[in-house]
C-alpha cells in the first residue's frame, strides 16, 4: 500500500512573512565558539536577586494557576499608579505577554483590513509584520540621516485610512530619543487628524543625556496607548511580562481579546513584577552610559554615526553602504551584529548592541575599526 504525497497548503498570511533577521544572527552566534556577540537586544545583567527570590517564593506558595485575563488586580493597580506618578494619562491597564503581546492585542482591537499604521523608519522589526498579519498596511516615514521625525514627512504619510501613529522612544535600532519638539509635533498632528498614538516606551529608563529625564507622549495626549514592561529595566526578558495603559474602552476590549489569544499571563512573573516596581536598577543601567560613550568614540572617526541618546544600540552607516555584506564579513571575524535592512527600507547601516560586557564591547570596537 503506497502512501500518497499530500501537499500542505499554507495560509497566504504566513507565506508573506520572512524569518526574523535578528533571530537568524542570534542563532548563528549561539553556534559560534566564543563569539563577540553585539547583536543581542537584552540587558547583560541578570534579574536582581530580590526579584528572582520573589518569583521562587510564589512558586513554592502554590501561586501557579491561571490568573484573570487582564492581569492580577494588584499589579494592574500598581502599574496604573506608577504611570500616573510620571504624568501619563491613562484610565486603565492590561498586563500582557511583553510589549510584543500588548502590541498584538492593541492592533487586533483597533485595525480593520487596509487600515494604515504610520511608523518611523528605522523601526523594530515586529511592527511591520504584526500590522500585515492583521490585514493592515504599515506606512513608513523616513527619518534619515539624523533619525528625527519631520512634520512634513509625517503629514505626507497620513491618509484617510490612517488609524495609528507608532513611536518608539528611545528607539530600537538607532538609540535616538524624541525631542520635546518632536513629541509636541506628533501630538499636534494626531489630535488634528483624530488618530491614536502608540508609544512604545520599553527603553524609557535607558537614557544617557543630562536633562529633566524621560519625557512621554502619554503625558501629552489622551488618545495614547503607552506600552511598557519589565524586560529591559529589570532584565526579565524570558519572563515575558509587559503592560499597556490608555483609554478605558480600548483596554477593556484588549482584556476581552486576551481571553482568546493568550488566555492569561504568567502568574509567577506577575507577582515578581510587583516586587520589581519597587526595585531601583539605576545603578545597573548607569554602566550603559559609559559603554555608549566607548562605542561612539571608538567608531565616530571611522564611520558616519549618530550618537545614541538612549536604549543600548548604535546604528552606524557602513563604508560602501552594504550593511548586509558588512555583517557577513563581521561574522567571518567572529563578530555578530545585525544588518540594518532588518529594521529599515535601507540597507546602508548596521545595528550594534552595547548590552554586553565591557571587554566584548572593546573587542568589537577593535574589529569594527579594522573593517572600516
Amino acid at each position: 500500500m503506497t502512501r500518497r504525497n499530500r501537499q500542505i497548503v499554507l495560509s497566504n498570511r504566513v507565506l508573506g512573512v520572512r524569518p526574523s533577521g535578528v533571530r537568524k544572527i542570534f542563532d548563528l552566534a549561539g553556534k559560534a565558539k566564543d563569539p563577540i556577540n553585539l547583536s543581542i537586544g537584552e540587558p547583560d545583567f541578570d534579574i536582581p536577586l530580590e526579584i528572582r527570590e520573589e518569583g521562587i517564593k510564589w512558586i513554592r506558595d502554590g501561586f501557579n494557576k491561571y490568573t484573570p485575563s487582564g492581569g492580577i488586580p494588584e499589579l494592574r493597580e500598581k502599574i496604573l499608579h506608577h504611570l500616573k506618578a510620571k504624568g501619563i494619562i491613562c484610565d486603565d491597564v492590561i498586563v500582557t505577554a511583553g510589549v510584543t503581546g500588548g502590541l498584538l492585542l492593541a492592533f487586533m482591537v483597533l485595525l480593520n483590513p487596509l487600515d494604515e499604521v504610520v511608523i518611523p523608519d528605522p523601526y523594530f522589526v515586529l511592527y511591520e509584520y504584526q500590522v500585515l498579519l492583521l490585514g493592515g498596511k504599515p506606512v513608513f516615514v523616513d527619518t534619515y540621516p539624523d533619525f528625527t521625525l519631520k512634520e512634513e514627512l509625517l503629514r505626507a504619510a497620513i491618509t484617510d485610512r490612517t488609524k495609528v501613529i507608532l513611536v518608539n522612544s528611545p528607539n530600537n535600532p538607532t538609540g535616538m530619543v524624541c525631542s520635546e519638539e518632536e513629541m509636541e509635533m506628533v501630538v499636534r498632528v494626531a489630535r488634528e487628524k483624530n488618530l491614536i498614538v502608540f508609544a512604545d516606551d520599553i527603553y524609557d529608563r535607558f537614557m544617557y543625556e543630562d536633562g529633566p529625564g524621560a519625557d512621554y507622549l502619554g503625558c501629552r495626549y489622551e488618545n495614547t496607548l503607552t506600552f511598557g514592561g519589565f524586560s529591559k529595566t529589570w532584565a526579565m526578558t524570558g519572563w515575558r511580562i509587559g503592560y499597556v495603559a490608555g483609554p478605558a474602552e480600548i483596554i477593556r476590549c484588549m482584556v476581552t481579546m486576551q481571553q482568546y489569544v493568550f488566555s492569561s499571563i504568567n502568574s509567577i512573573a506577575q507577582k515578581a513584577a510587583l516586587s520589581a516596581l519597587d526595585y531601583n536598577t539605576d545603578a545597573l543601567i548607569d554602566g550603559y552610559r559609559k559603554k555608549r560613550d566607548l562605542i561612539y568614540e571608538g567608531l565616530r572617526d571611522k564611520y558616519n554615526v549618530v550618537k545614541p541618546k538612549g536604549a543600548y544600540f548604535i546604528f552606524p552607516e557602513v563604508p560602501g553602504g552594504d550593511g548586509d555584506g558588512f555583517v557577513e564579513r563581521a561574522i567571518e571575524n567572529n563578530l555578530f551584529i545585525i544588518p540594518g535592512s532588518v529594521f529599515s527600507a535601507r540597507k546602508s547601516h548596521v545595528r550594534i548592541s552595547f548590552a554586553a560586557g565591557e571587554e566584548n564591547v572593546m573587542k568589537g570596537i577593535e574589529i569594527l575599526r579594522k573593517m572600516a
